[in-house]
């Protein structure tokens, strides 16, 4: 049960409770002396159990009730302050007075100086997407230019929405180096979706309402692009998600595309080197059943393991509240369970971390690409070197491609497969643009089987679906210092 349906049951049993009193109440002076007894004990005894709820949903789900009220209804205010231009900082840290500068500059429309201020941020610090894309923004001032907006998660997941920001920067200042999209160009605007369903749709729809918005690049998890998917397509504003997996968004919407494989990839991917690789056909599944994302890979995988003749042992959801990582590992064990197959999504990933030093690399290790990141190399440590992780793309193993000494050369530092695949949505915008710079032109465009650009990844192509045809990558846990953990993620 989600917090939103135990508050909802909280409150109606309380309600309920509550009724049922003032109705026994009211029926006191019909009564005798004995049975008004019972009905005072009976009284003592709701009053309690109508307290104890109040009390439970007071003490444990008053921010989470809070939050939802805040995000089913929003002023539009408060949604405007998640999306920014230039004119406010959005990234999470310390922020350097000179950006500080730029970005107030860009809020009162004085363009040069904010340019003079967001260069000398820059210098300070390289590695920072949202000082680039305000850098550019200013440098296009108020002339003529193409709009798409970035829809990332910076609110709950900063460090995933930093990697598809540095995507999109880089694309950004590569057109626009060059003269933009024939002669103009290319102004990017982040939206704070704050990975939130609710919250999304709202901003969706003030995207959708803007007309100078041409594309999305975005949003981040399954759950939210389904959820404003439903108002991008509604609205006929192309989103491109970089990072969305799940076998539901194949043929949800002309208007969202997606330059990630599908889990139905990954999942075959994973199985295959199982099977030939490791020579294990038993495997154990852990998966968060409320999410979109999570329940994708852990079924898909699910699937191809019967369909390869081999067996699942059991199935564990992470997200339950009296869930044991030492229990859950035993009992896998006990049911001949060689292989652990982590699906988490991102607030399960502590859940799954604890598993991974219970295991003891007792059972192979196998994930999805939720589990590909830092917090991974720092706690895992020792007892996650082995791990085989499935994800769209690794920079070692396209080392020299232009897009890789190019983002090394922006960023100072190897990027992500987020930031590959973000790159590779706004070189699809980009393309479509130069086509036909309108929402209607640029769904058509891309939904064309002749359709084709030049992307991180390889070539950029969508099939009838929205999918992108593309492979995945199997990266394994090693020692090595490219981290800074002691820990490195490496192609297979």
């Amino acid at each position: 049960m989600t917090t939103t349906e135990v508050i909802q049951v909280a409150l109606s049993s309380s309600s309920l409770i509550w009724n049922f009193s003032w109705l026994m109440l009211n029926s006191l002076f019909s009564m005798s002396q004995k049975e008004i007894k019972v009905l005072v004990l009976s009284l003592l005894i709701t009053t309690s159990i109508a307290s104890g709820v109040v009390w439970l949903v007071t003490n444990y789900f008053l921010d989470e009730l809070l939050t939802i009220i805040q995000l089913t209804h929003p002023q539009d205010s408060q949604i405007t302050a998640l999306i920014s231009f230039g004119e406010r900082i959005l990234t999470p840290g310390e922020v350097a007075p000179a950006k500080k500068d730029g970005v107030k500059a860009m809020g009162g429309k004085k363009f040069a100086q904010a340019i003079a201020h967001l260069n000398v941020a820059r210098n300070l610090n390289r590695n920072d997407p949202e000082t680039l894309m305000y850098l550019n923004n200013a440098r296009i001032g108020a002339k003529t230019s193409y709009t798409i907006v970035a829809s990332v998660p910076i609110g709950t997941n900063p460090n995933a929405a930093l990697e598809i920001l540095r995507g999109i920067a880089q694309a950004q200042n590569e057109i626009n180096t060059i003269g933009g999209i024939k002669g103009v160009q290319l102004r990017v605007g982040i939206a704070d979706d704050q990975d939130h369903p609710l919250l999304t749709q709202k901003i969706a729809t003030q995207l959708v309402a803007n007309p100078s918005v041409l594309g999305v690049v975005g949003p981040y998890s399954s759950d939210v692009t389904l959820a404003a998917g439903q108002v991008y397509t509604a609205g006929e504003l192309v989103a491109i998600t970089p990072t969305s997996t799940s076998w539901k968004i194949t043929n949800f919407s002309p208007y969202i595309f997606r330059t990630v494989p599908s889990d139905v990839i990954s999942a075959r991917t994973l199985v295959s080197y199982m099977m030939t690789t490791l020579q294990k056909k038993n495997a154990v599944v852990f998966f968060n059943s409320q999410s979109n994302y999570s329940q994708s890979l852990k079924s898909e995988f699910v699937s191809s393991v019967v369909q390869e003749g081999g067996q699942i042992s059991g199935e564990f959801d992470l997200s339950q509240p009296g869930f044991s990582p030492g229990k859950t590992l035993s009992q896998a064990i006990k049911q001949g369970s060689q292989v652990l197959m982590l699906a988490p999504s991102p607030d399960t990933l502590d859940r799954t971390l604890q598993l991974v030093q219970v295991n003891q690399q007792r059972l192979s290790l196998l994930a999805g690409d939720n589990v590909y990141n830092l917090k991974t190399l720092e706690v895992g440590r020792q007892q996650a070197l082995g791990m085989v992780v499935a994800v769209p793309w690794h920079i070692h193993s396209r080392s020299q491609s232009s897009f890789s000494q190019n983002s090394r050369q922006l960023w100072g530092a190897d990027v992500s497969w987020r930031t590959a695949t973000s790159y590779d949505a706004t070189v699809a915008l980009i393309t479509a643009l130069k086509t036909n710079p309108t929402r209607l032109g640029i769904q058509q465009a891309l939904s064309s089987p002749s359709f084709t650009a030049d992307g991180a990844v390889g070539q950029i192509k969508f099939l009838k679906s929205g999918d992108r045809q593309a492979p995945v990558q199997l990266v394994k846990i090693i020692r090595g210092n490219r981290s800074g953990t002691g820990y490195d993620f490496e192609p297979i």
